[in-house]
């Protein structure tokens, strides 16, 4: 039997990313359910089935799926803020889950959403789909085989040219907001993949163009410290950057430095703007993640101690595969395989992050905690806490659960807590007002890349 899917929020990620892949992997799954508080065009126009597929019903709240039956898995494409409320109410319901990225606001959010899938035995899946970019897999086809060397500088770009808003929710002053929410976890997650846990974080996290709200951030550079060990006698450092002043064509991707031999790369992965033009019949074109030979990387190694002989070579790019992930999904709800995006490497990005924007507003280099260190408790998830966190007086009126219904009007009290601010003040558990009016804000100004 496929696993039935629902897909909640129809912006850049649901309809961009998620639709696609669920579509383009019957008999695996099914999309049952596609939900969002602003009904899809196609609706009207009459091509939701050429879209979302023959079978997909479109509901208008979260609610209404939750008691659905027939659903297995809910995937959670909606703005960063209402992530833990929403992951947590589908868990609660007995649903598998799988959270775009950021998977949640704070680290806290994180470790309680892994706590509350453990408790009710459901899967708890972070979609970081950009371990399956074509140049990522190829850089690590490259460390595997050991042609770099010890590496000792690992650089990791994420840059663009913009010098505008486009109106997304993402450019707002609220939480989860600013392009280090936008992208530096899919950067850090990389990192982490190559080098495991650093022990420090140094970051600057800045709004350079001096457009929007000066306190969402348009800027970030994240540099991850690995010291020597026992084992590992030389230092790492990787910086992660992401840039929206970067005019050049095609932009820098990697530069990766090594004892032996050092991985420059350019452009971008194909995938997201494959999908994003042709849906799901995008993984019927022969070309599908595959590189142009022009964006393949170059090898220059070393062959003498001074320098003298630099041989350069290009390097293939190993076809992407977004579609690996989705695979592994199945196999780990059916059969309980090993998940290749484990949870407690969610949670380790969102730390991450955290101690990212903390460097950042104190200007200094933080320390990593070690694993034995006690970590945050898990986020409270009451009316009392929700009220606190948000700073929103108390009127009186009571909390039923999430919601993803319409409302026009925002909040009472709408944080501003963009990257350049203190990520502690999340959204921990909105309201039925406040989780409509992000969503509100959501299907009107959709989102960006994922």
């Amino acid at each position: 039997m496929p696993i039935r899917a629902a897909v909640i929020g129809l912006g850049i990620a649901g309809v961009g990313f998620h639709v696609p892949l669920i579509l383009s992997l019957q008999p695996l799954f099914t999309l049952a359910y596609v939900v969002d508080t602003s009904a899809p065009p196609e609706l009207e126009n009459g091509t939701f089935a050429d879209k979302f597929g023959t079978g997909t019903q479109y509901l208008a709240r979260l609610e209404d799926v939750l008691t659905k039956e027939d659903v297995d898995l809910i995937v959670v494409a909606t703005p960063t803020a209402t992530h833990y409320n929403f992951a947590k109410s589908a868990l609660e319901a007995g649903k598998h889950v799988l959270l775009d990225k950021p998977v949640t606001v704070s680290y806290s959010e994180a470790q309680s959403l892994g706590v509350i899938a453990k408790q009710r035995n459901r899967v708890l899946y972070a979609f970081q789909n950009r371990r399956w970019d074509s140049d990522y897999l190829t850089l690590q086809q490259l460390i595997r085989q050991g042609r770099l060397g010890n590496i000792t500088d690992y650089e990791s770009h994420y840059d663009r040219y913009r010098n505008f808003l486009k109106g997304s929710w993402k450019e707002s002053a609220i939480p989860g907001g600013g392009q280090f929410y936008s992208l530096g976890p899919h950067l850090i997650d990389q990192a982490l993949k190559c080098f495991g846990r650093p022990d420090k974080v140094t970051a600057f996290i800045k709004n350079i163009r001096g457009t929007g709200d000066p306190k969402v951030d348009d800027d970030f550079t994240v540099i991850l410290h690995y010291l020597p060990t026992r084992s590992k006698l030389h230092t790492t450092t990787a910086t992660l950057r992401g840039h929206l002043l970067s005019a050049r064509k095609p932009q820098l991707r990697f530069i990766v430095r090594g004892s032996k031999a050092t991985y420059s790369k350019y452009g971008f992965d194909a995938q997201e703007g494959q999908m994003q033009h042709d849906g799901h019949r995008a993984f019927n074109r022969e070309d599908f993640g595959v590189e142009p030979e022009e964006l393949w990387g170059t090898l220059e190694t070393a062959f003498d101690d001074k320098g003298n002989d630099v041989r350069s070579e290009v390097v293939p790019s190993i076809r992407g595969s977004y579609q690996e992930l989705y695979r592994n999904l199945a196999d780990v709800i059916e059969t309980g395989a090993e998940p290749a995006v484990k949870w407690e490497e969610a949670e380790l990005t969102m730390l991450i992050t955290e101690l990212a924007i903390q460097s950042s507003q104190e200007e200094r280099t933080v320390t990593v905690p070690s694993l034995s260190t006690p970590t945050l408790s898990p986020v409270e998830s009451n009316e009392a806490d929700l009220r606190r966190v948000l700073e929103v007086p108390d009127t009186g009126e009571k909390s039923s659960g999430s919601s993803a219904a319409s409302t026009d009007s925002p909040p009472s009290s709408i944080p501003s807590t963009p990257s350049l601010t203190s990520p502690k003040r999340s959204m921990a558990s909105l309201s039925p007002s406040n989780s409509a009016w992000f969503l509100n804000l959501f299907h009107r100004h959709r989102g960006e890349a994922t």
